[in-house]
């Protein structure tokens, strides 16, 4: 059995980042879809909220990237869970997307099973 991997997405505005190999914080580089009032109860599995981040600049080569480091804990040798946690303010727009899109490249690329997991998808929206 291979190593198992986990993408968490999440929201520091709701409590620290989980215990992972790889922590990204997207808060501070990239546009928020939350300043959208239109958005705000969205969440990045909405179709109009993942193409929004998808086109933001930056995202794609950083999921790219992402994906990148997850086929590398997949090379090693170790059989030991691996976490990546991706976080965003509220956990419910950027690091959604982030998180399944190189869930999903890394599945298409090695055909792997990789876990997806929303910690903060459900939890309210934060007042800013």
């Amino acid at each position: 059995m291979g190593a198992v991997i986990e993408v968490v997405s999440f929201g520091f505005g709701h409590a620290p980042a989980p215990r992972a190999e790889l922590v990204v914080d997207l808060r501070a580089h990239f546009r928020d879809p939350h300043v959208r009032r239109e958005m705000r109860e969205l969440t990045g599995l909405d179709d109009e909220v993942r193409h929004t981040v998808i086109r933001t600049p930056g995202i794609p080569p950083l999921i790219d990237a992402l994906a990148g480091v997850v086929n590398g804990f997949l090379v090693g040798s170790t059989v030991l869970p691996t976490r990546v946690a991706v976080g965003c303010t509220g956990g419910r727009h950027r690091s959604v997307v982030v998180a399944v899109e190189v869930a999903r490249r890394v599945r298409k690329a090695r055909g792997v099973d990789i876990r997806v997991r929303h910690r903060d998808i459900e939890r309210p929206v934060l007042a800013r």
